[in-house]
């Protein structure tokens, strides 16, 4: 399994425009190892023979209400408040690499 060194979260935090202290890079390391023995405790359970699911539940759950349309904003209107939009579609700045 990947290790999360100093490096890799430096790398990180730069390519999401975030700016990590030595502090939280150290609490995001000791963070992840635990995530990381988690992951290997998973790896090591046995699923042969486990059929795999399609959903989570065993008996699916009758609580969950439909989805009600109350309200719908029209294309137009959404657009109406856009700083730019073009064709149609709103256009919003490139923020990640």
């Amino acid at each position: 399994m990947e290790t999360f060194d100093r490096a890799y979260f430096k790398k990180l935090a730069h390519q999401i425009m975030f700016d990590l202290s030595d502090q939280e890079i150290d609490e995001l390391q000791e963070e992840f190892k635990v995530l990381v023995s988690q992951m290997e405790l998973l790896e090591k359970i046995d699923t042969d023979g486990v059929e795999p699911m399609i959903y989570p539940f065993e008996a699916e759950t009758s609580y969950i209400r439909e989805d009600k349309v109350t309200h719908v904003l029209s294309a137009e209107a959404a657009l109406r408040n856009a700083a730019d939009v073009r064709e149609g579609h709103i256009l919003v700045p490139k923020v990640v690499k």
